[in-house]
């Protein structure tokens, strides 16, 4: 039986109806698997993540202070931690290879595989005493000091030095106690002896000719040369008032506080205020001892010089007002008096 085009278009027509129809029907329930087959695919991969990439597991750290290097490193190997080692010199040579600090501290709860920051001990910077002798002193002690920066206990202090005239330049080293390769175990005070210099035991005769007053009690204050002045007045082509003459000239080196003569000028005419030649006799002092001249008058006292002197024949030029009082003077305690005339 043979079907019309007419037929067959309105069977086509119909079916797809049919069709839309039940696929209508069962929209809602294709919808709901399509979700659950979503959300059941979505927490697999979500299992399956973290199943895979799940973190280390959480250790305590060991406390390792105190602990020699080895014995700490099998510690943290045990706990999968990693140290991170740091070097520092401490006061003590037993300290070497220990442990100082950590970092985080014992007892802490980290993750496996976490670095731990160590501090080991290098020991100390010295285990035994240097040889100093030929060096320089002032060097020695800056060395020293540099080397102990920060420290709580050095290991070496420099006692206060002795000092020995020498050929050696001043300052070089000339002996030390203890001696070079002495194992340091506890703080160590080294003494030492120090060359004062060739030239420390004299000195150089100081220019005083043609000094004026005041130029002349300068010197006379920080001199080591003990002079014995005398005074005459001054001739036509002298200066009033300045030294003359003295008997060594400049260029020499003499023993601290040797005895030189020196003449000075006096004014041919005095007003109020006196130039004049201050003497004494003292004892002989077995060393240079400080002494103060003075002037005093209605209680007013002034300072003329205040110089090092070995004693017996004392002489100080000087300039005061005319009735005013010299006091010389040793400590504080007056040796002599001489009135200005």
């Amino acid at each position: 039986m043979k079907l019309e085009p007419k037929k067959i278009a309105e069977n086509l027509k119909k079916g797809g109806q049919e069709t839309l129809s039940a696929l209508e029907q069962n929209k809602k329930p294709f919808l709901l698997v399509v979700v659950l087959a979503l959300v059941f695919m979505f927490a697999i991969c979500w299992i399956t993540f973290f199943a895979t990439v799940r973190g280390p597991e959480q250790v305590m750290v060991p406390n390792v202070e105190g602990k020699d290097l080895t014995t700490a490193l099998l510690e943290m190997q045990a706990k999968e931690l990693y140290p991170k080692i740091q070097l520092k010199y401490t006061d003590n040579p037993d300290d070497a290879g220990k442990i100082l600090s950590q970092n985080p501290e014992g007892g802490s709860i980290v993750k496996a595989g976490r670095r731990v920051n160590l501090t080991v001990s290098r020991g100390a910077i010295l285990d035994h005493v240097e040889n100093y002798i030929g060096q320089n002193f002032d060097e020695v002690k800056i060395n020293l000091q540099t080397m102990f920066t920060g420290s709580t206990r050095p290991l070496i202090v420099l006692a206060e030095p002795s000092y020995k005239a020498d050929q050696s330049d001043a300052g070089t080293i000339l002996a030390q106690e203890p001696p070079e390769g002495t194992i340091i175990s506890n703080p160590v005070t080294v003494k030492l002896i120090v060359s004062r210099g060739p030239e420390y035991e004299n000195t150089r005769v100081p220019k005083i000719t043609g000094l004026d007053f005041k130029q002349l009690m300068t010197t006379l204050a920080s001199s080591k040369i003990v002079f014995d002045f005398t005074g005459h007045v001054a001739s036509d082509n002298e200066k009033e008032g300045t030294v003359t003459s003295q008997e060594k000239d400049s260029s020499q080196y003499l023993p601290n506080y040797s005895r030189l003569t020196a003449e000075v000028a006096l004014p041919k005419k005095q007003d109020d205020d006196v130039m004049g030649i201050f003497s004494a006799q003292l004892p002989n002092y077995p060393y240079a001892v400080e002494m103060t001249l003075e002037s005093s008058k209605n209680g007013v006292k002034n300072t003329i010089v205040t110089l090092k002197h070995t004693g017996g024949n004392v002489t100080i030029p000087y300039i005061a007002e005319k009735d005013s009082e010299l006091i010389l003077s040793i400590a504080g305690r007056t040796v002599a008096r001489q009135m200005v005339e």
